[in-house]
């Protein structure tokens, strides 16, 4: 008599959680730095004292992995995954979160978060043009879907002020996001995710607090308490969910699914990161949900579907 056994779940499976706790994990970056931002400190300060928590958090971890990963990386290999690691920081850590907050000084927030959230569109074309990945109808529908749900969920009404400046910003933004998609699932640097999330902080914190000294990224601080909802908290405490949880892990379980989901199918699950942000904002700050915005995650959802459908067809 045979004993049944419980299946592993599949990579495309474990791929799709990781996404979803990565996205999860950015998106509650939004209620902390707001908070952290209402009680005195910049955006800038906020953000680079993140990255730089993640980066100390990863630090260890990240070299263990390098240093136990197998096969072992050849010299030469070797020297062009540390030019990755320095793309990534620059580009998809770093350039991503200067470029957006450029872009907010210039347009509304949803209209930024819209151009640079366009970046899954950007990674379809980059794997069409740069490895002949020709997206099928099927995942073109669904592109089309997740980007109009977009646009709902940000519930972009009204007169909306459209700066070219602020614009040319977002759209670098979308560069640095859809550079942290392709990166992220490239297996071909032989770095485990732990290190290309570890090096790749350690380079953003570097440049941020570079362009904080020369005056790119103001700086401003403080030790007031931190008033999330009705809920008081020391400054540091935000400071460390924010290094811990949307640094470290959500950059940690990023790489780690787009490795197993592919860059096409890993950018789309990632937009479900707006979708968390108004789920935290509600429960944390009692921002209900408009129903426009709740029809967007639907559409949201069903683009993810018809792309997964499509890559996989």
């Amino acid at each position: 008599m045979t004993v049944p056994t419980i299946g592993r779940p599949s990579g495309p499976a474990v791929g799709f959680v990781l996404a979803l706790v990565s996205s999860a994990c950015f998106a509650i970056s939004g209620v902390l730095a707001r908070a952290m931002i209402e009680s005195g400190w910049s955006a800038g300060a906020t953000v680079t004292v993140r990255i730089a928590v993640g980066a100390a958090v990863l630090a260890i971890p990240g070299f263990l992995a390098f240093r136990d990963r197998q096969p072992p990386i050849p010299a030469s290999p070797a020297a062009r995954s540390w030019g990755v690691v320095a793309a990534y920081g620059l580009l998809a850590v770093a350039g991503c979160q200067l470029a957006y907050f450029y872009a907010v000084t210039y347009l509304q927030v949803g209209v930024a978060l819209l151009i640079e959230y366009t970046a899954p569109v950007a990674v379809l074309v980059w794997m069409w043009l740069r490895h002949a990945q020709r997206p099928t109808r099927v995942t073109v529908l669904g592109a089309a879907l997740a980007i109009a749900g977009l646009a709902l969920v940000l519930d972009l009404t009204g007169d909306v002020p459209i700066s070219v400046v602020g614009v040319m910003w977002a759209l670098a933004a979308m560069v640095g996001a859809a550079t942290y998609f392709v990166i992220s699932a490239d297996e071909r640097t032989g770095l485990p995710p732990l290190a290309l999330a570890a090096g790749g902080l350690l380079v953003g914190a570097v440049v941020l607090g570079l362009a904080g000294l020369v005056g790119a990224l103001p700086m401003t601080a403080g030790t007031a308490d931190v008033d999330i909802g009705t809920l008081s908290l020391p400054w540091w405490v935000p400071l460390l969910l924010l290094g811990v949880v949307s640094a470290a892990m959500a950059y940690g379980f990023g790489i780690a699914a787009g490795r197993l989901l592919g860059a096409r199918v890993m950018s789309f699950v990632a937009l479900s990161e707006v979708l968390f942000a108004v789920l935290f904002a509600w429960i944390a700050l009692d921002e209900l949900p408009a129903p426009i915005q709740l029809i967007g995650g639907l559409l949201i959802v069903a683009g993810v579907v018809f792309v997964r459908l499509g890559e996989a067809g």
